[in-house]
């Protein structure tokens, strides 16, 4: 089974658990060896922050958990075909079709980006220790855009700091059941109390930002384009929903008989553009994927 990344609430009964410990108990299928090998690899964050494996975490805490390969599970070249609209020596960017899967995790080690990029850069492997060699960002797997790796270590950690300084400027267009309005959305998120895989708004959540624009409306749809300032989970798709304004076709926040009205499978989400300085020779870079035919189809039924 492959399991997306997961956010657990450390709570009384938990306190004075090694964190290895806790983890393989809310996972059972999985070894602690395995979390210790997670938690060495940085795929387990206490607060935000790398811990080591002996941790043991107080009431409150927030844990987030990215299943990764184990090292005996080898990442093996694919020729998948992929869209490149920017490529140098020090990275690759692609329009990332819906459907694709950004990098392996258990139980789905085959067909996604990871495979195709290694397959794209041969030396790839060389440069990097982990299991998600160029990866510095990710798209959910039914949204479709922009996505860019680093093709070597020194650039990879200069783009990662990029994002994490808030350097880099996203804009994404959504397809809207409703009308969102312009301005900033500000609503703290967190992981839904009972509902673990989604999330919600909540005032106990982490910052999250986004900023509107409606570009077009024909009502009840709405084209929308959405800068977020933070990188939330779900961030747009949760924002959007709260707004009163789900996005068409998304399965989980979206509303269904309407999806299924317009034969929308996937949200219509897509990342469009992306804008930062180089971080080799600091020139201004702009990124822009066109939208995918799913997504036009639907535009045009809708006359936008």
């Amino acid at each position: 089974m492959t399991l997306p990344e997961q956010e657990l609430i450390i709570s009384k009964q938990d306190e004075l658990v090694r964190l290895d410990k806790f983890l393989s108990k809310q996972y059972p299928s999985y070894s602690r060896t395995y979390f210790q090998f997670l938690i060495e690899n940085g795929a387990v964050l206490v607060n935000g922050e790398r811990i080591k494996k002996n941790c043991i975490p107080t009431i409150g805490d927030e844990i987030e958990v990215c299943f990764l390969l184990t090292p005996e599970i080898s990442l093996e070249p694919e020729d998948i075909p992929i869209e490149i609209i920017y490529e140098d020596e020090d990275l690759l960017a692609i329009n990332k079709q819906p459907n694709l899967v950004v990098h392996p995790a258990p139980g789905n080690v085959k067909g996604t980006f990871v495979n195709a990029l290694l397959f794209h850069c041969a030396n790839l492997k060389g440069e990097f220790s982990n299991l998600r060699p160029g990866i510095v960002h990710r798209l959910d797997k039914d949204t479709s855009g922009v996505l860019i790796a680093a093709k070597n270590y020194e650039t990879h950690q200069k783009i990662i700091k990029l994002f994490s300084e808030r350097e880099i400027k996203k804009t994404y267009l959504a397809i809207c059941v409703g009308n969102p309005g312009n301005g900033v959305i500000s609503a703290p998120i967190k992981r839904h109390p009972r509902k673990r895989k989604e999330m919600a708004v909540s005032e106990e959540g982490k910052e999250a930002i986004s900023h509107v624009k409606v570009l077009k409306k024909n009502d009840p749809f709405s084209l929308v384009e959405v800068h977020p300032i933070t990188g939330r989970t779900h961030q747009i798709r949760v924002h959007l929903k709260y707004k009163n304004s789900p996005i068409l076709g998304d399965p989980i926040y979206g509303n269904s008989s309407i999806n299924a009205k317009y034969q929308a499978s996937r949200q219509m989400l897509h990342a469009y553009r992306l804008e930062f300085f180089h971080p080799s020779n600091n020139k201004p870079l702009k990124l822009e994927a066109e939208i995918p035919k799913d997504m036009q189809n639907l535009l045009d039924k809708l006359k936008f």
